[in-house]
């Protein structure tokens, strides 16, 4: 009993650190050495101590209070670490170390490489659909889809399938179904999906009551009249 008690203490007694943290961090431009100042520092504020002193980080590190100065002021001009002035009730300032860069850049890395490299594909996708190289103002068109109108790389990729379905293979007809597809308020790949069928549908429509229309008057011409 006393055992199991002494390790409960033990367990109880944590830091709890983003596992993202230790599998992602090079991915930061952080190594090891890098990683433990950042969790010296994280107990600390843990701990409500917001602005430990080199000396004291540097007390429970391998490397000299210097070290720790120079350590510290590279997480920062790498916006990985932050010092903020707090004021408290009695209007008094104060300096306050802030993980929130870290946790930022950490959490979004992989969203922002994940959107990159589908970025990327579109211009390969594109290539390929076109069986040429892009022009300059080609690609301009692409990337002010992406940046200035702020449309899905899905998106873009379903209106290139759909003017090769339509048999319209040109920047132009694309962008007219992406602009369509803005206006109607379409920002995913199912709502165009959609939006196609019904289109389809209606077009099939009207092709067949023009050749149903047609074919009666041809027919009623051979009759000696039309209705």
């Amino acid at each position: 009993m006393t055992y199991y008690s002494s390790y409960q203490q033990i367990f109880l007694n944590q830091v709890s650190i983003p596992i993202k943290l230790l599998t992602d961090y090079r991915s930061l431009g952080l190594n090891e050495q890098d990683v433990v100042l950042i969790l010296q520092i994280h107990r600390y504020l843990q701990q409500n101590n917001e602005f430990p002193t080199p000396s004291e980080i540097a007390s429970s590190l391998t490397i000299s209070e210097a070290e720790c100065v120079e350590n510290l002021r590279k997480l920062i001009q790498k916006s990985l670490l932050e010092i903020k002035e707090l004021r408290n009730d009695q209007n008094k300032l104060s300096e306050a170390y802030s993980l929130e860069p870290l946790w930022t850049k950490l959490f979004t890395y992989e969203e922002e490489k994940s959107k990159q490299e589908k970025e990327g594909t579109i211009f390969i996708l594109f290539e390929q659909e076109f069986g040429r190289p892009l022009s300059p103002f080609e690609i301009e068109t692409v990337n002010a889809w992406l940046d200035e109108d702020m449309l899905a790389p899905s998106l873009i990729k379903a209106a290139l399938r759909e003017s090769v379905l339509m048999g319209k293979l040109n920047f132009k007809y694309i962008d007219r179904i992406l602009r369509e597809w803005k206006k109607k308020g379409i920002r995913t790949v199912e709502q165009a999906r959609e939006e196609s069928k019904s289109f389809r549908k209606t077009q099939a429509t009207k092709q067949y009551n023009t050749e149903r229309r047609d074919t009666s008057v041809y027919f009623n011409w051979l009759e000696g009249g039309e209705e």
